[in-house]
């Protein structure tokens, strides 16, 4: 039989995942932050276009004006940099496994890629430059 595990709380939560795991865990999110624009986005067309008048065009309008907010169009762009720079780094190291041994230089690379695309823009949109 196995021994039970006794493992405190902090112990627990010390986990030292490390520069992989943080990647990991943000794009997963970023992933979920897609996931959760698109389907306001949609949910807000079907309002838009298939329903008239009434509570559903309220709704409509309150979803158009929450993801017109400055947070909310820094946030979905930061998920969809920060998805597609992050997966274009898993293709290449998938692509040539060899280069696995480089992914912590790569994840550097990605950070050096993204974060130019990823600050001018969010400095623009909360600058409310047009």
């Amino acid at each position: 039989m196995s021994k039970l595990a006794r493992v405190t709380l902090p112990q627990a939560l010390a986990y030292r995942g490390g520069q992989p795991m943080f990647a990991w865990l943000l794009h997963r999110i970023s992933a979920l932050g897609i996931v959760l624009f698109v389907g306001m986005h949609l949910t807000m067309a079907f309002l838009v276009y298939a329903t008239t008048g009434g509570v559903t065009n309220a709704v409509a309008n309150a979803l158009t004006t929450f993801y017109a907010l400055a947070p909310v169009q820094i946030f979905v762009l930061f998920c969809v940099l920060y998805h597609a720079t992050n997966g274009l780094r898993i293709v290449i190291l998938d692509m040539w496994p060899r280069l696995h041994r480089f992914n912590r230089e790569a994840m550097w690379v990605q950070w050096a890629l993204f974060l130019p695309m990823f600050l001018l823009p969010a400095l623009l949109i909360a600058t409310n430059v047009k």
